[in-house]
């Protein structure tokens, strides 16, 4: 069984290097040659390509896609998927919050399901340092929203460990166009409507120094995304065409 990890990199050359290095000792002693591990730098302004491609110099089973335009973390792990060879194609943050531990333990017990997804927000789950009050806040009333508009019954759709199986990912990939925060959400509403079991799984979740989300801008940006890809799925849609040709050019909110 080939395993393929997508792993999306805006900025990383701080953490980059070490998750790989990480990532490949952990898979490669499990897997040898039948993983990859599929890196999608975009819109990068450091040196995250040059830390890549250096890493893929050195480690066989690291792959490098470049895209000079910022596409968002959803835009780079599509472009991921449609490079994965394996039966088994999953993404991972390149921060290494998840330890590859975790991310194997999706692997393990995805069983029949079309995909497996790591939760923070399950018993079980190992979350240190604990999060901020205002992101655990911010996370919960995402997550009521998600509940209340898609009726997904999930816990945790952000948590950024997520792993399915082939012909799941080949089911929905077509669908898919939401690139940034409202992705997870697409993503795991396309695999439900097209009739695929989604497991969530307690996780082993670090949160890695570095990180440059700005919990009070991504919140909002994270209640426009998800306002718009529910109205997506709505007799609506036609007022997301006007939002996207007006107030969308000024927030800049990507689709």
């Amino acid at each position: 069984m080939k395993v393929s990890i997508v792993i999306p990199a805006y900025n990383e050359e701080l953490r980059l290097g070490s998750m790989l290095e990480t990532y490949s000792r952990y898979f490669t002693g499990i897997y040898g040659d039948d993983v990859e591990l599929i890196v999608v730098v975009n819109g990068s302004r450091d040196r995250t390509e040059g830390v890549a491609r250096k890493c893929a110099e050195t480690i066989s089973q690291v792959k490098v896609i470049v895209e000079p335009k910022s596409i968002g973390k959803g835009g780079a792990i599509m472009m991921g998927f449609r490079a994965a060879t394996g039966a088994i194609v999953g993404f991972v943050d390149a921060d290494n919050s998840t330890p590859p531990e975790a991310f194997h333990d999706l692997i393990e017990h995805i069983g029949d399901a079309g995909a497996i997804i790591a939760s923070r927000w399950i018993e079980g789950a190992q979350v240190s340092p604990r999060q901020p009050l205002k992101r655990r806040i911010a996370s919960r009333i995402f997550n009521g929203m998600v509940r209340s508009l898609f009726k997904l019954k999930i816990h945790d759709t952000q948590c950024g460990a997520k792993v399915m199986k082939r012909e799941a990912l080949h089911a929905v990939l077509p669908k898919l166009g939401i690139t940034r925060w409202a992705f997870d959400v697409d993503l795991l509403f396309q695999l439900r409507r097209a009739g695929f079991p989604i497991l969530e799984r307690p996780t082993v979740w670090h949160d890695a120094p570095g990180s440059q989300l700005r919990v009070g801008k991504a919140s909002c940006e994270m209640f426009i995304a998800i306002c718009r890809l529910r109205m997506i799925y709505s007799p609506f849609r036609w007022i997301v065409a006007i939002y996207d040709r007006t107030l969308g050019r000024i927030i800049h909110l990507r689709p």
